[in-house]
């Protein structure tokens, strides 16, 4: 089932803590995500609005949120940046999927992936393989993804990703993890025209109806 979210933020959003944000002291929604679901996972590339529509998703649920990239830096002690920088891409990845196995082992959470994290097998098979995960694929044509990044890097330049310096090679990046998304993806929403709010809505609306 497709439906569609934002258009502002993007995944380079994160929290600082370790930890998912703490939940209200309400018990979660029972109505609202079908019981045998204990986390909703979002991937997709980068302005598709994982981190947004994953803050107002876990508080819509009453649940918790938590952004991936955000727990491996907060796991490690260095950026997502610095990670690379230090131990290049293969070391990055493996400590990726240790903090991947780490997130699922949360309940009651909302997980927002970075865009690169599809790529490797191995984090694919912990998100195929981990009972009651439910992944979900925030997509969106490349040309406006991009738009939304470069408007955000406007607002805020300390945002802006040296992978969209070259838009042809962001767009092959794009190209290569797209039918990944959608592999791995138990649901895929639209993200091209509907606001943050729009976007919950069609999402808990198909969650309901599964």
């Amino acid at each position: 089932m497709t439906s569609t979210p934002p258009q502002a933020q993007t995944e380079t959003e994160t929290q600082s803590d370790a930890q998912p944000n703490t939940r209200p002291t309400a018990e979660p929604g029972p109505t609202l995500v079908p019981p045998h679901l204990r986390r909703l996972v979002l991937t997709g590339f980068m302005g598709a609005g994982k981190s947004t529509i994953g803050r107002l998703l876990a508080a819509r649920l009453n649940w918790s949120f938590l952004d991936l990239d955000a727990h491996l830096e907060a796991r490690t002690g260095a950026t997502i940046p610095q990670l690379f920088e230090r131990h290049g891409e293969a070391h990055f990845r493996r400590l990726e999927s240790t903090a991947l196995a780490s997130a699922l082992g949360y309940n009651h959470t909302v997980l927002a992936l970075g865009g690169g994290t599809p790529e490797d097998l191995t984090n694919r098979l912990l998100l195929e393989q981990t009972p009651a995960t439910f992944t979900i694929f925030l997509d969106a044509p490349f040309p406006t993804l991009f738009d939304r990044c470069m408007l955000q890097d406007l607002g805020d330049p300390a945002l802006a990703r040296p992978v969209l310096a070259d838009p042809a090679a962001a767009q092959l990046r794009f190209q290569k993890r797209h039918p990944l998304y959608r592999r791995l993806a138990n649901l895929t929403i639209d993200t091209a025209d509907l606001n943050a709010d729009q976007t919950v809505h069609a999402l808990l609306l198909s969650l309901k109806h599964l």
